[in-house]
């Protein structure tokens, strides 16, 4: 463990929160100290749900380390029993009270309640937020599922959604009617929204989707091995995805799997006029593997960027994504550190990032522009506008998510680019507004050409006024990366000053 100002991943009791806050009728009972109570604000303010999680804490204090915590957890387990009167329980320690080795699991055997207890055994100083979820959902799914007789009609399971997970909410709807465009029921959709009852229906259907492997991949491999339903291996995020996966579930079905297109606009609107001068831009992807994979594809072969890099925070799927950097002939940067993948993108300078919250965060101070395309994700990722990821509609969403960043800093760099038009300069005023005249109607007297601070630092490069100016007309994509040419250009003449007959001559020493 280590500190840090921001983490892509919780603990993994984390991950387990975020499957009992999905799921109705079942409560988590953590043995976890005063502090560790915090999360109940990721759901409730970040993800905006209306109700907190269904948890219960023991919230031992410093004090109760000299007397029996394990009576607290106990007593903690009957009252939330008796408060809540839920289908089946699930415990776990946090990462602090793993300290104590109080043993959940052992005592909430011992106490005889009359529903399922589930005991979980999460490494927190090992594993992180989404193996918890995968191991928590494993857990629950072994000890509930039990052996049915298969649906009439073809149907499936979806699998993977979760609480506080990427536009999970709106990619159950869209794929769930994409399905039934095609002949196929939804059986049960788990974690999210499903019952402990509904978990002992999952072998009803002919076979799983597994539409998010971070959570529930671990859960599809037990089903297939024990229930003998098989799991399809394409997440249908993307055109191209969302047709591979409709021909792997044809595959499994034996159905035609002809989906209505009509709705589908990405391929069309990327072909356009309007779009062409986005061919080529040069991104960078980061985030979890699943939207990596899927942004990595999506980006090259339907938008025609250029992916100049690549990777994930999950270690879990670090052979997959060097896999596909290998393909992609670029280097995969496998890491929970954001400090690592901010200097990665300052060093490859791309026009376009795809990340997560962190690499927002990220672009803004580098000034190049960010979709977001994966969790970690703060509240406006939470929309209440129908935002999927999946399908054709998906496609359309992410077309718009991804372009319009493009869109605004281009329009942001024309601003910056007119700023000395006697129109559009800072003095004139909103150029709408027809009937306003600028403040100074005179031609603005000439300023001297004037360092920025008024002394430099012994060895520091200082940028005079009027070179920050005209680096200002350099297009945001590629600004930074000029700035830093001419400060190399200038140490290497022993300059101290940066003018702009220095800037354009690094320009000309660097387009030799």
């Amino acid at each position: 463990m280590k500190l840090t100002v921001w983490t892509y991943e919780g603990p993994p009791h984390v991950g387990a929160m975020r499957v009992a806050t999905a799921m109705k009728g079942l409560h988590y009972v953590l043995h976890a100290p005063q502090g560790d109570t915090y999360a109940d604000l990721l759901f409730t303010m970040i993800e905006r749900r209306n109700h907190r999680p269904p948890v219960t804490y023991t919230t031992f204090q410093a004090r109760d380390l000299g007397s029996d915590t394990a009576q607290l957890f106990q007593d903690a387990c009957r009252d939330a029993y008796e408060r809540f009167q839920p289908e089946a329980i699930i415990v776990g320690a946090s990462c602090t009270a793993e300290l104590i080795q109080d043993d959940p699991g052992g005592l909430s055997e011992l106490m005889g309640l009359p529903v399922p207890v589930i005991p979980l055994e999460l490494p927190s100083y090992q594993r992180k937020e989404n193996f918890g979820a995968d191991e928590t959902f494993l857990q629950i799914v072994r000890r509930l599922a039990g052996k049915v007789e298969r649906t009439e009609r073809i149907s499936c399971n979806i699998l993977g959604p979760t609480a506080l997970g990427f536009r999970h909410r709106d990619d159950i709807t869209e794929l769930t009617a994409l399905l039934y465009d095609i002949g196929i029921e939804v059986n049960v959709v788990a974690p999210m929204d499903a019952t402990p009852t509904d978990i002992t229906r999952l072998d009803a259907a002919h076979f799983n989707v597994l539409l998010y492997p971070e959570t529930a991949e671990s859960a599809a491999r037990w089903l297939e091995r024990e229930h003998k339903q098989p799991y399809t291996k394409t997440v249908p995020i993307g055109v191209g995805a969302t047709r591979d996966f409709l021909a792997e579930v044809a595959g499994l079905t034996g159905l035609p799997c002809r989906a209505d297109e009509s709705r589908l606009r990405l391929p069309w609107y990327a072909q356009s006029v309007d779009s062409t001068y986005l061919t080529g831009k040069r991104v960078f992807v980061f985030g979890d593997a699943t939207h990596v994979r899927a942004a990595a594809r999506i980006a090259r072969d339907e938008m025609g960027f250029e992916v100049v890099g690549l990777g994930c925070y999950n270690r879990e799927f670090a052979r997959d994504i060097r896999a596909l950097a290998r393909d992609m002939n670029v280097d995969a940067l496998i890491t929970d550190d954001y400090l690592e993948v901010e200097r990665t993108i300052e060093a490859l300078q791309p026009e376009m990032i795809l990340g997560t919250q962190m690499e927002r965060h990220i672009g803004k101070r580098l000034g190049i522009p960010c979709a977001v395309i994966s969790a970690p994700v703060h509240v406006q990722d939470f929309p209440a506008r129908y935002s999927p990821q999946v399908g054709f509609e998906g496609a359309n969403v992410i077309f718009d998510t991804w372009v319009h960043p493009l869109v605004m800093g281009l329009e942001e760099h024309l601003l910056h680019m007119f700023r000395d038009d006697f129109e559009f300069n800072d003095a004139a005023g909103p150029s709408h507004h027809g009937g306003h005249k600028p403040a100074n109607t005179g031609d603005a007297p000439q300023m001297p050409e004037v360092a920025a601070a008024a002394e430099a630092a012994p060895g520091e490069i200082v940028w005079l006024d009027a070179a920050e100016r005209e680096l200002k007309k350099i297009p945001f994509f590629v600004r930074g990366k000029a700035r830093r040419n001419t400060e190399t250009f200038a140490q290497s003449k022993d300059l101290q000053e940066i003018s702009v007959d220095t800037l354009y001559e690094a320009k000309a020493h660097y387009a030799r």
